[in-house]
């Protein structure tokens, strides 16, 4: 069966339905993973957006209140 490492820890985690967390070990590595992209603390490069002006852009219902 084939291996990877966990991209938390870097453990060996088997790839297989054995392994319900794969890519990672356990739930704690993988809770760990999403409170790094939901901090950003990772994220995909890519170019800035731009800032709506004030009164421009957000939430339609926020919109319409201006």
């Amino acid at each position: 069966m084939a291996t990877v490492p966990c991209p938390t820890c870097q453990r060996p985690v088997e790839w297989s339905a054995a392994s319900p967390f794969r890519p990672f070990c356990s739930e704690r590595c993988k809770l760990i993973d999403l409170g790094a992209w939901m901090t950003e603390r990772r994220a995909i490069p890519g170019e800035e957006l731009p800032q709506p002006a004030d009164g421009e852009g957000g939430p339609p219902e926020e919109r319409s209140r201006h």
